[in-house]
């Protein structure tokens, strides 16, 4: 206890029951209320940007798609758009429409995990069984498609590597139809619930202003008010042909947003009926042609090969916006590459969540913006023994500045 005031320190992690990878926070308390928090990552850094460098164009695809899990698509897809974006590759209209149906699937499965994790940090089992239960359908989907629950190796840069069969289409309806019929039941059963609301109502509160100041993505910044959507912003795939395409927000169900846990999950449930019924369009809107621009791997690296360029790649994951920076220098494979997990952005939203809530509300709080430390994770900076160095913005802006000449000469861009 400090001499000067009655607060105590309290920390969590980096290994804890309530965390399901590691990140350390370090809390200041007082009585039951937290005052400040801190967090710590780098405890699972793998240096796949590193190891991406060493590899050919494909086989960073597969490289990428373990960067996460749950969103196994969403790191992939990025990076396909980042690169097609530098070498100028228009992908075919049909694998356009291919991309966004397991996008959004994997959205539905994504969303309804959350939930249940959500549900099982506040003691609510029951809730938790339930929304894993009807997980299921659409993980069988997505095996059915790809032929993997995850990791589906569906992309190639240039389009997709499988089409969507003719005898797939009764299933995927059949699908969407199981899940039409839910929707309300479990809309019910996650919005209305008293104990739902009791745990959840008013607790991590990130406001508008806090969610625009420190740059929230994804449901985290929709809960807030935020209409932030790289699906409607920055539309790629078959998301310019969707013209009713809206942010989802608390105002669809005549609820103000107040930023806090419960706005994100009625954000995510009602993103479980987006995903449906986008699913649904592309079905019913699917073009003809073909699914990719070059299916042969070796011609298509060796045309990567003549490129000289950078490109960027924006993608909604469940998450939030997923970002990837590719340099292209005329080699067999990305000459540096930048990723920028949704989790990244959301983490320093943490600190102001926390802030006033009690000790026994952490789990749900972290559990809230739906984070991925794996994907978020960077190097700890290690300095005479001593970590945890601090720099100023302009420090920062000027080591960013040495890097980037660093790679420009390092890759010959002007």
């Amino acid at each position: 206890m400090s001499k000067s005031t009655s607060t105590f320190p309290l920390s969590i992690g980096p290994t804890h029951p309530a965390f399901k990878e590691p990140v350390k926070f370090s809390f200041e308390v007082d009585g039951e209320k937290i005052v400040r928090t801190d967090m710590d990552f780098g405890y699972t850094h793998r240096g796949i940007e590193h190891v991406a460098r060493e590899r050919n164009f494909i086989q960073v695809i597969y490289l990428l798609e373990r960067i996460c899990g749950i969103c196994s698509v969403s790191h992939p897809m990025a990076y396909c758009l980042a690169v097609e974006n530098a070498a100028g590759i228009e992908v075919p209209p049909r694998a356009k429409y291919v991309r966004t149906i397991i996008g959004e699937l994997e959205r539905l499965h994504s969303h309804l995990l959350w939930t249940g994790v959500a549900a099982h940090e506040i003691g609510f089992d029951t809730l938790f069984l339930h929304t894993w239960d009807i997980r299921e359908k659409v993980m069988d989907c997505l095996e059915l498609l790809t032929g993997n629950r995850v990791n589906y190796a569906m992309l190639t840069i240039g389009g997709v590597r499988r089409d969507i069969a003719p005898e797939h289409y009764g299933i995927l309806e059949e699908t969407l139809d199981y899940y039409r019929e839910l929707y309300n039941r479990t809309r019910e059963i996650l919005l209305e619930d008293l104990t739902v609301q009791m745990r959840c109502r008013d607790i991590g509160v990130l406001t508008y202003e806090d969610a625009v100041a420190l740059c929230a993505v994804g449901p985290t910044a929709r809960a807030s008010g935020l209409p932030k959507d790289v699906r409607i912003d920055y539309p790629c795939n078959a998301y310019p042909d969707i013209e009713w395409l809206r942010p989802a927000s608390p105002r669809d169900i005549g609820k103000e947003p107040r930023g806090d846990v419960f706005d994100r999950m009625i954000v995510r449930v009602l993103e479980m009926k987006q995903s449906v019924e986008i699913v649904g369009f592309c079905l019913d809107n699917m073009p003809d042609g073909e699914i990719v621009v070059e299916s042969k791997a070796i011609k298509l690296i060796n045309q990567l090969k003549k490129v000289k360029g950078d490109g960027l790649g924006r993608y909604e994951a469940p998450r939030g916006e997923v970002a990837h920076f590719d340099i292209l220098d005329e080699r067999e494979g990305p000459a540096q590459i930048k990723v920028k997990a949704p989790t990244y952005s959301n983490a320093a939203a943490w600190a102001v969540m926390f802030n006033g809530a009690e000790i026994a509300d952490i789990p749900i709080i972290a559990a809230s913006i739906d984070p991925c430390i794996a994907c978020a994770d960077r190097m700890t900076v290690i300095k005479n023994g001593c970590g945890g160095l601090s720099f100023t913005a302009e420090e920062l802006h000027r080591l960013s500045v040495e890097k980037q000449k660093r790679i420009k000469a390092t890759c010959g861009n002007s």
